[in-house]
């Protein structure tokens, strides 16, 4: 279970305050809702690791990791940036997220060549993430994601822009990370992503 314990993060000149108090069974998607500017990508940062909270705790399995690195957290995140090495092709890119060192048995492998064929991009593994279009860099970050095998998942705004085909086949291996047990936050202004993936929802 990911247990969000009134974690605070003060925010702007103002010193806004924003509290986050909810707790997210194993095997289960939450979905994040509110307005533009209410805190969901702020919320995806704090457990990601990438900002300090003010206070509050963030158990996972009942362990504390909000004193953990990012890199020391059992979490992938999929940001609307998408954060791909411009500089590395498509395959390296992938396998950076399964292994820092890019250390890939055989099976690692043929699983992003499978993964890069069923999200329509086979024979993309050597290209450049600036030769691709908006699409599908979102689908390699996703499958990046996807393929880390981390048990947190967290997904911001991760299907905008994709077409129809396109959301089906990313909501079919969503569901099956689902299903292995893998736990997701969802910060998402679309209703089919949220009926689609989510187990519950929280409003902000």
């Amino acid at each position: 279970m990911l247990e969000i314990k009134d974690l605070a993060f003060e925010y702007g000149p103002d010193g806004h305050l924003w509290r986050f108090d909810f707790s997210v069974p194993a095997g289960e998607c939450l979905a994040i809702q509110g307005p533009s500017g209410s805190g969901k990508s702020t919320l995806l940062s704090l457990v990601a690791g990438f900002l300090p909270p003010a206070s509050g705790r963030i158990l996972w399995q009942d362990k504390p990791i909000h004193l953990l690195k990012p890199w020391q957290r059992p979490v992938t995140s999929v940001f609307q940036e998408h954060n791909l090495f411009e500089h590395l092709d498509v395959f390296t890119n992938i396998g950076l997220g399964i292994h820092p060192g890019l250390k890939l048995d055989e099976s690692q492998r043929h699983a992003i060549e499978t993964g890069l064929e069923r999200t329509g991009l086979a024979g993309f593994g050597p290209r450049m993430p600036g030769e691709l279009s908006g699409g599908q860099r979102q689908r390699v970050a996703l499958l990046r994601a996807i393929l880390r095998r981390q048990p947190l998942l967290l997904l911001d705004e991760p299907m905008t822009g994709l077409d129809t085909e396109t959301r089906k086949i990313l909501y079919a291996m969503l569901l099956e990370e689902k299903a292995r047990g893998i736990t997701m936050l969802l910060a998402s202004h679309d209703e089919e992503e949220r009926r689609i993936l989510a187990d519950s929802h929280w409003n902000l």
